[in-house]
């Protein structure tokens, strides 16, 4: 029998598939609704709404964002940061999981209130520099484009982002868009040093093509690539692009009852991986006719 979290993970997946084939106004409520921040472990912080994540790494010489989500969300994200005692104008570099308009749509404005340099991975700079018109799956719905940003710096896969002590690893774990990014980094917590691993995304979307996709003809061997790397790397603290991908839900009242941290969690991010490899697969199959 499924467990009550991975039942909230394949309906929170359903839901954005249909809001990502429907266009904006099929948003999820939850995607602006406030979640309380709160610390992960060490510098590293959750900034995002219920629906939506984002986080925060904080250092002596600024702070750098992963994910600016939508437009909307942008107040939600400086009143996290500031809840939490940080200032929102010493983000100095923004990163995203991926160039879809529920992790990007919010990094114009986000450039312009505090100057931080946007860093994006190669495959993902044309969308965003677009606003999401040339999107392989969305690009021509208009719901899905966004206000464009310049990017600062281009990055490759195995780049690392420093700042002020920090570093995250960029890997490229391409298919959900053709420059998807997975991030890790090592934070400690009560005297341990764990891995960090924020995963860019795994979900084949509905409507995604993957035999005879002439706009992506890869998209089937970049799917299995990312998940030869997400298989590669050492999770000890498991997040994503969604807070449904770990548990956020669930995990949240343990964090504030105190004890063991309820993020660090080696073994749902190897059966989260397993799980979505197989429904890739199975997708696969299906649309193979075998």
């Amino acid at each position: 029998m499924a467990t009550d979290s991975n039942k909230w993970t394949r309906i929170g997946t359903l839901i954005i598939s249909i809001a990502f084939a429907c266009g904006l106004s099929a948003q999820t409520p939850d995607w602006t609704e406030p979640f309380p921040p709160h610390k992960i472990a060490d510098n590293l912080y959750y900034v995002g709404s219920k629906g939506l994540a984002s986080y925060l790494v904080t250092t002596p010489q600024g702070n750098i964002l992963i994910n600016s989500s939508l437009e909307a969300s942008v107040p939600l994200i400086q009143a996290s940061v500031e809840k939490l005692g940080f200032k929102f104008s010493d983000t100095k570099i923004l990163l995203i999981s991926h160039a879809h308009w529920d992790h990007d749509a919010g990094s114009a404005a986000i450039k312009k209130l505090t100057g931080a340099q946007y860093m994006v991975m190669d495959a993902d700079v044309p969308v965003v520099e677009s606003g999401g018109k040339t999107d392989f799956q969305y690009g021509k719905t208009a719901g899905n484009q966004y206000p464009a940003a310049k990017v600062d710096r281009v990055l490759h896969d195995g780049d690392v982002v420093t700042l002020g002590g920090a570093a995250l690893t960029a890997h490229k774990t391409p298919g959900h868009t053709k420059g998807c990014t997975t991030w890790t980094m090592k934070v400690s917590d009560a005297g341990k040093t764990y891995d960090v691993v924020i995963i860019g995304s795994p979900n084949v979307n509905t409507g995604y093509k993957l035999v005879n996709n002439a706009l992506y003809p890869e998209i089937a061997q970049d799917y299995a690539k990312m998940f030869q790397v997400l298989k590669s790397l050492h999770c000890d603290i498991f997040l994503g692009a969604h807070g449904d991908y770990y548990g956020m839900l669930a995990k949240y009242p343990k964090l504030q009852a105190g004890g063991a941290n309820p993020f660090v969690d080696p073994e749902g991010y190897k059966k989260y991986v397993a799980e979505k490899e197989q429904a890739f697969r199975d997708e696969l199959k299906k649309q193979s006719g075998k």
